[in-house]
């Protein structure tokens, strides 16, 4: 979603969206993924959080309140959480992939940043404890989120390529190969595409900011949609398989 990146009305309107799309699942789903760079920055520090998207933040919840499974794997642009959405939302908070049955089915959820070893190797300077720590406590608040802010504006200029999205798939592609996931999903390169490979489904949702996909899973199949405002149009659907088709590879 990238909440945060336009000008306060656009992003009432983002925000307004977002919660009309997820007023209409509310109650109808048992589970709710977000798949990272949900917003464009975000630092959490140990007694402030940003401000802003306070109604989305209520839409999640509610669903928790529910008792809906509220997870949210983090991105490259908001890995920076501590206990608020957990302990304040009750959203579960995967600080790199989701590996779990869902529905019925292996899944493994990875937002698809950090799989070339140069943003491999950024990414896991930029998570680690350390710099982190320094970051939250040697600049004040103000100027802390200002140079995020800044920081993602530059990113979005370098914003994924093909060259990304040949990446995810061929995470994926590993990842259904070498495991008993028969389904892996991941964001990131704000192209949206379902395909099947090595006898299981890669879903990439694509980007709700850009065009209003998402995914969905039921009754063992897998639908990349398209909310319009009022209702979902399916735009590509896909079988899972109930089986794998390949084993752990040898060490």
């Amino acid at each position: 979603m990238h909440l945060g990146r336009g000008t306060a009305d656009e992003e009432r309107s983002e925000e307004r969206a977002l919660v009309a799309f997820l007023g209409a699942y509310a109650g109808r789903a048992r589970r709710l993924c977000l798949v990272g760079d949900v917003f464009d920055h975000f630092i959490e520090y140990p007694r402030l959080v940003g401000k802003g998207f306070v109604r989305f933040q209520a839409a999640l919840a509610a669903w928790a309140d529910r008792g809906a499974d509220v997870i949210y794997v983090v991105g490259n642009h908001d890995p920076w959480h501590r206990d608020y959405f957990a302990s304040e939302l009750g959203v579960r908070l995967v600080t790199d992939c989701l590996r779990e049955d869902l529905d019925g089915a292996a899944a493994y959820v990875h937002h698809g940043s950090g799989l070339t070893p140069r943003a491999r190797m950024l990414q896991n300077l930029l998570r680690h404890p350390l710099p982190v720590w320094g970051y939250r406590t040697l600049l004040p608040a103000n100027a802390g989120v200002a140079l995020a802010s800044r920081v993602s504006r530059r990113r979005r200029r370098a914003a994924a390529d093909e060259r990304s999205a040949r990446a995810a798939r061929e995470h994926a592609r590993h990842v259904l190969a070498a495991t008993d996931a028969r389904l892996a999903v991941m964001g990131h390169t704000h192209q949206a595409e379902l395909l099947e490979l090595c006898g299981g489904v890669y879903l990439n949702i694509g980007a709700w900011r850009d065009g209003r996909t998402f995914g969905a899973l039921a009754s063992g199949r897998i639908q990349l949609l398209r909310w319009n405002g009022r209702q979902a149009i399916i735009v590509e659907e896909r079988e899972l398989p109930t089986s794998p088709n390949a084993q752990e590879p040898e060490a």
